[in-house]
């Protein structure tokens, strides 16, 4: 991998995993495209996980210092609640990633075809939040869940992660700013925790098979882009226009199925 290849996938990486557009449909793209090798991807794909993981730390560095701290009160407080709520949503996730997340990526490696039309899935999800009008509902267990089952699609290449959560919740009627604040919090243990299968159930995950200076270029684009697509989404989704993002997932579906 060349450090021109590790800048574009870094960046692709990093705006994509926060931004509703899917970053793993669009990592699968840009590899047909760029014909990375699997060896490659798997290490790669490991260090830009972990880029995007710390950009959310930073973003969302005083909420999760308050979790932290008020966690280690060992008290059943607001924040105990809160992470209660995180653990609960983690759990369809957890089950899946375990025990199917490789067999179902398997159909998808490779084919565009099959990435494209869960790109066309959502955008359709997307589009739908223009029906509740009302986000006054505050997240409960209830509504953990049904986003943490929600994030179970994400292991299809081409459902985004943050659309479907963040979609999942507003359309339950979830209070904007408190919804795309779960949706990545929610994240972080699973988007670790799959990069930590990788490296047990994958050995060839641990060699270093590309030269530092790629794999540096890619943490690095993918750490920044990641940030500024953070901050950006947040706004967009107190705005209420996000369903403008389907507009692009439909059309980069449309346009992969076509020339699969």
């Amino acid at each position: 991998m060349s450090w021109l290849e590790a800048l574009i996938l870094g960046l692709v990486q990093g705006l994509t995993e926060f931004l509703p557009v899917s970053s793993s449909g669009h990592l699968e793209i840009g590899k047909v495209l760029l014909d990375v090798e699997a060896v490659e991807d798997i290490s790669f794909s490991i260090v830009v996980h972990g880029a995007t993981v710390l950009s959310i730390i930073v973003v969302f560095f005083g909420d999760i210092r308050k979790l932290v701290v008020d966690f280690l009160k060992f008290e059943w407080n607001e924040s105990t609640i809160y992470i209660s709520k995180i653990l609960v949503s983690m759990i369809p996730i957890g089950i899946v990633g375990i025990f199917f997340k490789d067999y179902v990526q398997s159909f998808f490696t490779g084919n565009i075809v099959l990435v494209g039309s869960m790109l066309l899935v959502t955008a359709a999800l997307l589009a739908l939040t223009i029906i509740i009008k009302n986000h006054n509902k505050d997240i409960g267990y209830k509504e953990a869940i049904i986003m943490g089952i929600a994030q179970v699609f994400t292991v299809l290449p081409g459902i985004s992660r943050s659309g479907a959560t963040i979609a999942t919740g507003l359309l339950m009627g979830g209070k904007k700013e408190d919804v795309t604040r779960f949706s990545f919090l929610m994240v972080i243990i699973p988007i670790l925790g799959a990069s930590f299968l990788d490296i047990v159930t994958k050995p060839e995950a641990t060699e270093i098979v590309i030269e530092p200076f790629p794999l540096i270029i890619g943490f690095v684009a993918a750490f920044l882009s990641g940030i500024f697509a953070c901050k950006t989404l947040l706004g967009i989704v107190k705005r209420g226009r996000i369903h403008y993002f389907a507009i692009y997932c439909a059309l980069i579906g449309l346009i992969s199925i076509f020339s699969g």
